[in-house]
């Protein structure tokens, strides 16, 4: 089933003839004193009434959707006030831009992590036709896919990787990547129904009860690992640029034994968490 249009004139001057037709019709029908006036009086009034069937009004942003007798027949897009076949059946199918919210879905991710996730979509009927004709309800059929291709979406990837891999997508860390593919997924789903999606995007990503202090735990220790493993980068840099000026300046002769003392030195008072308290060697006595 595809859209096509379906022919149409102006619903104003449809009208006036409807009008004009029963008006003209009942006038005969009273005032008629022969019968052949009386049954064109009849005749005229079931024209206007039949131009009257053919009259349907379009808001914007709505198409329109004939059927006659059972059989479709075309489809409506212009707002406004027409005329078309008569004895058509009009159902009204929305065209304007809409949100879909999904509920807080349970899924396990790529790791097998139970996680609770929901999107918003946006789409609006590219088609009407599909849309009407090709499933039963084309709300309820994008709210149930578009459930399915979260799930499906969600198990695909995991909801953080333990390892920082830049080319691993995760679910956290990557939300602008998985929405691109999220929202070419349920546009495969749905272009059945005759629905362009517009926007796909994960509004709501956590853990669920059951593993989230567990999962929380875990995040912090890789934070301070991660913070850890900076400060002895940091520190491994200084403690050589320290020694390298030394040398290159020879402000002090370093042998291979002072050096690792002071190797050591500067890393315990660079790492340590607390202030380090200074112990100066002024020398001895003897």
């Amino acid at each position: 089933m595809k859209e096509k249009s379906i022919f149409k004139m102006n619903g104003f001057a449809a009208l006036i003839i409807a009008v004009l037709c029963i008006l003209f019709g009942v006038l005969l029908i009273i005032n008629g004193a022969a019968i052949p006036a009386k049954a064109g009086g009849v005749l005229i009034l079931i024209l206007g009434l039949i131009i009257g069937t053919s009259l349907t009004v379009v808001q914007p942003n709505e198409a329109k959707v004939l059927t006659f007798f059972g059989t479709y027949i075309g489809v409506i897009r212009e707002q406004g006030l027409w005329a078309t076949i008569p004895f058509t059946f009009k159902r009204s199918v929305s065209l304007r831009v809409t949100n879909f919210n999904s509920e807080r879905l349970k899924v396990n991710d790529l790791e097998g992590n139970p996680i609770e996730i929901a999107a918003v979509v946006v789409y609006k009927v590219s088609d009407s036709a599909k849309a009407f004709y090709d499933v039963e309800n084309y709300e309820k059929f994008i709210q149930i896919q578009s459930e399915t291709g979260i799930r499906h979406i969600a198990s695909r990837y995991a909801y953080d990787s333990i390892e920082s891999d830049e080319h691993t997508l995760t679910l956290r860390q990557n939300s602008d990547e998985v929405a691109e593919v999220l929202m070419h997924d349920l546009q495969r789903r749905l272009d059945v129904a005759g629905v362009d999606v517009i926007e796909a995007r994960i509004m709501h990503l956590a853990y669920s009860q059951e593993i989230a202090s567990a999962m929380l735990q875990r995040q912090q220790a890789q934070a301070v690992l991660s913070a850890r493993r900076v400060i002895v980068d940091g520190a491994v840099g200084l403690v050589k640029a320290a020694i390298d000026q030394l040398t290159e300046q020879e402000i002090v002769d370093l042998d291979e034994e002072k050096k690792a003392q002071m190797v050591n030195n500067l890393m315990v008072a660079i790492v340590s968490e607390k202030g380090t308290q200074p112990i100066i060697n002024t020398g001895s006595i003897y």
